[in-house]
């Protein structure tokens, strides 16, 4: 396998890389990620779509948040959620070109 990586650079990036990483390191935050890809969502709607129960969905939320990988706006009482860094949409992509059946969405 040929790569073009340059090791030595990587040296500066290796953190952020990481946190992106331990974000996508958890099927129910990967899944929201997935959808957030897509387009900005409040709360309910990602409840909605996810499936995932309220307590673990504000769990993962805050994991989302504290890892800085995802931006917060509020409008009236709810928070919309988008991917906050481009960069993280490009790399859902390309995992999911990668690994997921070409019929699924």
């Amino acid at each position: 396998m040929n790569t073009d990586l340059e090791i030595a650079s990587m040296h500066d990036s290796v953190d952020i890389v990481v946190t992106i990483l331990k974000s996508l390191a958890n099927t129910d935050r990967l899944l929201i990620l997935c959808h957030l890809a897509k387009q900005e969502l409040n709360v309910s709607q990602i409840e909605e779509i996810t499936q995932i129960n309220q307590p673990t969905l504000s769990q993962q939320l805050m994991m989302l948040r504290k890892s800085d990988v995802v931006s917060t706006r509020r409008d009236g009482k709810q928070i919309f959620y988008s991917i906050k860094d481009e960069k993280l949409v490009h790399v859902l992509n390309t995992l999911y070109q990668l690994y997921c059946p070409k019929n699924l969405i």
